[in-house]
């Protein structure tokens, strides 16, 4: 993500890289980002176990804030699958943050569970925003007094069967929005934010780039999407491994989300130092 040359950012940025749980690739991550890591997993670890490794991502977090000096006053909250493609201006305001509204984050929904964890007398589900941690922009002192609530809420969440089933991998999205609302938080909602390919299908003027879904088409420039397509960009190609340098680019037809991102791919792997020797290491 951060390998672009911060993508024109106005003023001053810090890059950390939050490792969420011990991995033997510690060191390499050294020469592209200040680095956090998470080794205190206490409870958090048996969650893991459970399968739920994202439970680490708001424990991460608040030993971050505890431990590490952080001289910025505002926070951008952003994930390894998201790449900058035009520049990011501080989309908070003051103590009001800014947010990617999901389409599948549905507080008013699942209101019956939603209540188990922000009761009646704090207000309204409508006060929950459809959001997850990231992308968000955040003022430091915010986001140290949400965190530790996000941690205690993914816990009585991931506890509950009713909700465990209901939420699944988005639990703690689930979390931090509604931890988020316990402190009277509301975000600025921006669609501008982020896109993600390949519903997307112009870049425009959105600011991230977020490849989650796989990109599937056949020759003709056809999404197949469910079916494995003639030519592919997924990133779950690449568990076992980063992606090789100079991906062939998708054929004639499919949208400009898609061509920008292989794009980038193709440019950032080309520009950084011994791509080839991780890609076969």
């Amino acid at each position: 993500m951060n390998w672009y040359p911060k993508s024109n950012c106005i003023g001053d940025v810090c890059y950390w890289r939050l490792l969420e749980h011990q991995t033997p690739a510690y060191s390499s991550f050294l020469q592209w980002a200040s680095l956090f890591a998470n080794i205190n997993f206490s409870d958090l670890n048996l969650m893991c176990i459970q399968g739920y490794i994202v439970l680490n991502r708001p424990w991460a977090f608040v030993q971050w804030l505890e431990k590490a000096t952080i001289e910025e006053e505002y926070i951008l909250m952003a994930e390894p699958d998201h790449i900058f493609v035009n520049p990011l201006p501080n989309l908070a305001h003051g103590n009001s943050p800014a947010g990617y509204p999901f389409f599948y984050i549905k507080p008013a929904e699942n209101e019956k569970i939603i209540r188990k964890f922000y009761p009646e007398e704090r207000g309204p589900v409508t006060d929950i925003d459809p959001i997850g941690n990231s992308p968000v922009i955040i003022k430091k002192s915010l986001l140290e007094e949400i965190a530790p609530t996000w941690v205690n809420v993914s816990l009585r969440m991931k506890d509950d069967p009713e909700t465990d089933k209901a939420f699944g991998w988005v639990l703690e999205m689930y979390a931090y929005a509604v931890a988020s609302a316990l402190h009277g938080v509301r975000h600025i909602l921006r669609k501008d934010f982020m896109l993600q390919p390949p519903w997307d299908l112009d870049v425009g003027k959105t600011f991230i780039i977020h490849f989650t879904y796989g990109c599937d088409y056949n020759l003709k420039g056809e999404l197949t999407y469910g079916k494995i397509g003639e030519w592919r960009f997924d990133k779950r190609s690449y568990l076992s491994g980063p992606p090789p340098r100079n991906l062939s680019l998708p054929p004639p037809g499919v949208p400009e989300s898609v061509i920008r991102l292989v794009k980038m791919v193709n440019e950032a792997t080309a520009n950084i130092p011994e791509w080839d020797t991780l890609t076969s290491g």
